[in-house]
């Protein structure tokens, strides 16, 4: 089965914008035209493996891992380096669990202030002074 890039955006709940970016950053390639004389008289055709990749980036980049971190990952996903991905994977779960503790903190923070708000209607909201400069 061969894919237009809108067929293959369309897919793979991207914009087709998405899929050139990708392209330019070098996580896809770029296919030829079909046809033609490659200056707009043929159709560039994607395949299964191009579906593949695209959605491995898009589920790659939900579990946080930046998109140098993603080509790593396809470079390291022809190699086999378990051991390589495994500290990748180790290091993208030390950072979401520092991107845990702070928004923990900071969600604590807000119910404090949301509870000295209610607390009182005399003075200013606790919440608004708590954000001022």
């Amino acid at each position: 089965m061969s894919f237009t890039i809108g067929k293959l955006a369309a897919a793979c709940g991207v914009g087709v914008e998405t899929v050139r970016y990708y392209q330019r950053r070098g996580l896809l390639c770029t296919p030829v035209r079909s046809g033609g004389d490659g200056w707009g008289g043929g159709v560039r055709r994607y395949g299964e493996d191009d579906v593949r990749r695209l959605k491995f980036i898009r589920a790659a980049q939900a579990s946080g891992f930046t998109l140098e971190e993603i080509s790593e990952l396809l470079a390291l996903e022809e190699s086999d380096d378990r051991i390589r991905v495994r500290a990748l994977a180790r290091q993208r779960i030390d950072a979401l669990d520092e991107k845990i503790a702070q928004m923990t903190e900071a969600r604590a923070a807000l119910a404090r202030l949301a509870d000295q708000c209610a607390a009182s209607d005399v003075g200013p909201c606790p919440i608004l002074t708590a954000f001022e400069p």
